[in-house]
């Protein structure tokens, strides 16, 4: 199983991400890894990207997907996948694939990338990827107030039996 953890940015999928990986004993892919050089140099400039800028990186993380799926390897994924179409392309077809959306207020995320250092997404996107958000219908959602730690608690307990089921047939 893949569990793709989605949400904007400063709404701890890196953090939650390497929680639940460490907890269930499988590798940790952060999406923003796998961006092209060109995307970070935009967003790093403070501008927003663009559906044409995201395909290539949307395209390149299914390909991992995938390659997990047909190893018949575990993962947690982290990836923004703001919109349906997004999620589309990373999802369709991919039996296996389990959406997390880590949901939080604008003012909290605002908050918390204030004080993030070191990042290439500046903080005044923030508002373009709430614009941009189409929260999923089909996803275990997740309140971002709580710690990474309880998250990936929470993640585990709802998607424990799956799970569980998921890595005793391999």
């Amino acid at each position: 199983m893949v569990i793709l953890l989605m949400g904007v940015s400063g709404s701890g999928k890196t953090t939650v991400g390497r929680a639940l990986a460490e907890r269930l004993g499988v590798p940790f892919l952060d999406g923003d890894d796998f961006h092209p050089p060109e995307n970070v140099r935009k967003m790093a400039a403070g501008k927003p990207l663009t559906d044409d800028d995201r395909r290539p990186w949307l395209l390149e993380l299914r390909r991992r997907i995938d390659r997990l799926r047909s190893e018949g390897r575990s993962a947690v994924l982290a990836c923004s996948a703001l919109k349906a179409a997004y999620r589309d392309v990373l999802m369709d077809g991919a039996p296996g694939v389990r959406l997390v959306y880590l949901r939080g207020s604008y003012e909290l995320i605002a908050g918390r990338l204030a004080r993030r250092r070191g990042h290439f997404m500046p903080p005044g996107l923030l508002r373009s990827q709430f614009e941009a958000l189409e929260e999923p219908d089909d996803a275990l959602v997740v309140d971002v107030a709580r710690s990474p730690d309880e998250i990936a608690g929470m993640v585990v307990e709802k998607l424990g039996g799956l799970w569980i089921r998921r890595r005793s047939q391999h």
